[in-house]
């Protein structure tokens, strides 16, 4: 998958970074390919990468919809979105 939604990198360079093509598969990903990470990394790290996510890399409506998926959030209280912070 790293191919396809880590697209302006090798597979070999996006590979180092397992939890960003996981993060982009979750934002962008289509059905299929979401129900396969989900089959191969489980739930439990699609968790890890979204408690850790940075600012930019889901969208509004991801970060809702994961936050709920995963039973990271009861209705109407999803956690705001990261931020960029200013140095």
């Amino acid at each position: 998958m790293a191919h396809k939604y880590i697209w302006w990198k090798t597979p070999q360079e996006a590979t180092r970074q397992p939890e960003r093509i996981i993060a982009q598969v979750m934002d962008i990903g289509n059905y299929d390919d979401v129900q396969r990470l989900v089959a191969m990394v489980g739930e439990k790290s699609l968790r890890r990468v979204i408690i850790n996510a940075e600012a930019g890399q889901f969208s509004e409506r991801s970060w809702h919809y994961w936050h709920y998926r995963l039973g990271l959030a009861a209705p109407g209280r999803v956690p705001d979105m990261p931020k960029r912070s200013r140095q």
